[in-house]
């Protein structure tokens, strides 16, 4: 299957993101989105009327009451009257859609935002609302207990064992120390059983945080960055809504999108993974093809910081952020919606390299 590219360039050329915290009573979700704004903005240089289309993801689950983005807009400035999106899930998706806003012509520049403040209710009861509402969402397995399943599975494969989980947390977390707005940064026990085989260490933490890009076609990136993150493709893909029916060892969707991204084209050095739980890591580098090499989540991932709702679109902004910096020259970043890995988007960027 031979991956499709685009007619125009398109990248990323700023990410900003909150400090993730347990609690942000004191602030609303305006209060916790606007400087996240402000400073992606002032990377650039741009000012809100220069930008050409805005998308946002957030969930009114979350929130708790209906058509809560539209509160948040006030953080963008909706007048003078903007083009603007949202979708009720990760950031990610938003990118996606503002992405191919760009590459129809329609906009040169898109602000891409989410958010998400799970500390005020539960989290793990809110996302059985994901679940089919025949079958699975009336039995309220909440979203540890569904992910525990998916790592027995992995262990009853030998796949992995707990060892080997208890290493990847202790990885992410050691790189975390690197990263300012960690939640959990730095080494700490694995704790008690969670949910069995999880631990506490094994799971991602509850907390609320935000987070913004900015997309910029063609020479106009040039401008705004000293080294745009270029997207060379992305696609996403869903696996079966029953989980019955699924091998919840291997991800299909996750591959299909890499391919039909191009990730398999050529080798990345960078891969942010949006594996809340350290079993999940073990699925997705095996349908990503990552070995050894490749440097996985030097941010900490979502083992140091998961806000819901944004997470995803950390994961494109850490590794585009990377490629700024010169720190990687093509990387690989996944976003993931649903229990068990359901929704995977995959997208692949690159750094211009001297001739």
């Amino acid at each position: 299957m031979t991956p499709h590219r685009p007619d125009r360039e398109v990248a990323i050329v700023a990410f900003a993101q909150s400090d993730h915290r347990r609690r942000t009573d004191d602030l609303s979700e305006v209060e916790m989105v606007m400087p996240v704004l402000h400073e992606v903005l002032r990377q650039t240089g741009l000012k809100t009327s220069d930008i050409g289309f805005t998308c946002s993801g957030s969930s009114d689950y979350l929130a708790g009451r209906a058509f809560s983005f539209t509160m948040a807009l006030d953080g963008v400035g909706a007048w003078p009257p903007i083009s603007e999106s949202h979708v009720e899930t990760d950031g990610a998706w938003a990118l996606y859609e503002a992405w191919v806003k760009l590459l129809t012509g329609q906009a040169d520049t898109a602000l891409v935002y989410s958010y998400g403040k799970a500390s005020p209710g539960s989290v793990r009861d809110v996302l059985t609302r994901q679940l089919d509402p025949y079958y699975l969402a009336p039995l309220w397995p909440d979203s540890v207990s569904l992910a525990a399943l998916q790592a027995q599975a992995l262990l009853d494969a030998r796949a992995t064992d707990e060892p080997a989980l208890a290493a990847i947390a202790a990885r992410s977390r050691e790189d975390a120390t690197a990263n300012p707005h960690a939640q959990l940064p730095g080494a700490r026990p694995q704790g008690d059983y969670l949910v069995r085989p999880l631990r506490t260490g094994d799971c991602p933490p509850i907390g609320d945080g935000a987070a913004a890009v900015i997309l910029a076609a063609g020479d106009l990136a040039r401008e705004l960055c000293a080294r745009p993150a270029w997207i060379r493709g992305m696609d996403h893909r869903i696996e079966a809504h029953s989980l019955g029916v699924r091998d919840l060892t291997d991800s299909p969707s996750t591959r299909l999108a890499a391919e039909r991204a191009g990730a398999f084209e050529a080798p990345v050095d960078t891969a942010e993974l949006h594996a809340p739980f350290t079993s999940q890591e073990v699925v997705l580098r095996r349908a990503l093809r990552l070995d050894d090499g490749v440097r996985i989540n030097p941010s900490g991932g979502p083992l140091a910081a998961n806000p819901v709702m944004a997470a995803g679109l950390i994961r494109l902004g850490e590794a585009a952020a990377r490629i700024h910096r010169g720190d990687s020259d093509r990387a690989l970043a996944h976003a993931t919606s649903g229990p068990c890995l359901q929704q995977n988007l995959v997208a692949v960027l690159e750094g211009d390299t001297d001739a």
